[in-house]
């Protein structure tokens, strides 16, 4: 039988599988839709998916104490949706999805403060060499776009934050209650802006943002689980295998290349994501 941590680590993979797909989605599209549009139609696709669980729990599923909880955890996700879709329209693939890899680095911070969560030295050596791996992976010419890079920097936080708010409520909320409000919540925010920067789309646009939606749901109920399961403080750092995914589709879909620099930085995350789990396994 797996471990709590095995099974947040797995399941961290999984969703991370799933938001790269959404990164890449999230290029696709951007060509042709606004970003109202591409945020709006994320969250209300992921929305639809998640009547079916509405209608399975009845409406005992929406009773909750934590409301405000829920709202601010929407509010700090649409924001970050903003700033990181921001960003993947303007960088290769693979170096969009790498900015969000501040994530981790945040968490445990958060997490020590908030959740009163104490991360170990090994842990905190991993973070270390987590941000080692991340500067070694960024392109040499990444400071012409200072600009991009602190807009991902805030959507990292507000990734961290949201992360942690999931482990704080996760003792009274189910996972499928946390996704649904989210879900929920952010879609009728996202609306708001839609009329004012609606434009004209295609039939592989709409397929794209039904995909997206899917991709949304599995991925928003995958980390919400990993999340309850399993300290932040402790699986944040496998958030680093996004960059994996999004470095092969990159490659695949736009031909962006891979190079040694990113390679070896990657293997550094990885190696930094492995040591901190491997301490809890021992």
């Amino acid at each position: 039988m797996l471990s709590p941590l095995v099974k947040g680590a797995l399941l961290l993979l999984l969703a991370e599988a799933c938001f790269a797909g959404i990164g890449a989605i999230v290029k696709f599209t951007s060509a042709t839709a606004s970003e109202a549009q591409v945020v709006f139609f994320r969250n209300f696709f992921a929305l639809l998916l998640m009547l079916p669980f509405l209608y399975k729990h009845g409406f005992s599923l929406l009773k909750t104490k934590r409301w405000y909880l829920h709202l601010s955890r929407a509010l700090t996700g649409i924001i970050s949706m903003y700033c990181f879709f921001y960003v993947l329209a303007r960088l290769p693939l693979a170096q969009g999805m790498l900015v969000l890899l501040l994530s981790p680095f945040i968490v445990p911070l958060i997490a020590r403060f908030w959740l009163k969560e104490r991360p170990s030295r090994l842990t905190l050596f991993g973070i270390l060499l987590g941000f080692v791996g991340v500067v070694l992976a960024l392109p040499a010419n990444y400071g012409s776009a200072e600009a991009i890079l602190l807009v991902g920097l805030l959507s990292a936080v507000l990734v961290a934050i949201t992360k942690t708010t999931i482990r704080y409520m996760s003792d009274t909320e189910p996972a499928v209650r946390i996704v649904f409000y989210f879900s929920l919540l952010t879609a009728v925010l996202s609306a708001i802006p839609v009329p004012f920067y609606w434009q004209p789309l295609n039939s592989d646009v709409w397929l794209a943002f039904i995909g997206m939606g899917v991709l949304a749901a599995i991925g928003q109920l995958a980390m919400t689980r990993a999340y309850a399961v399993a300290p932040a403080s402790d699986i944040g750092m496998w958030t680093y295998s996004s960059v994996i995914f999004a470095g092969f589709f990159g490659y695949l879909f736009w031909q962006e290349p891979v190079t040694m620099a990113w390679f070896a930085g990657v293997l550094v995350i990885f190696y930094a994501g492995y040591i901190t789990t491997r301490q809890r396994l021992l």
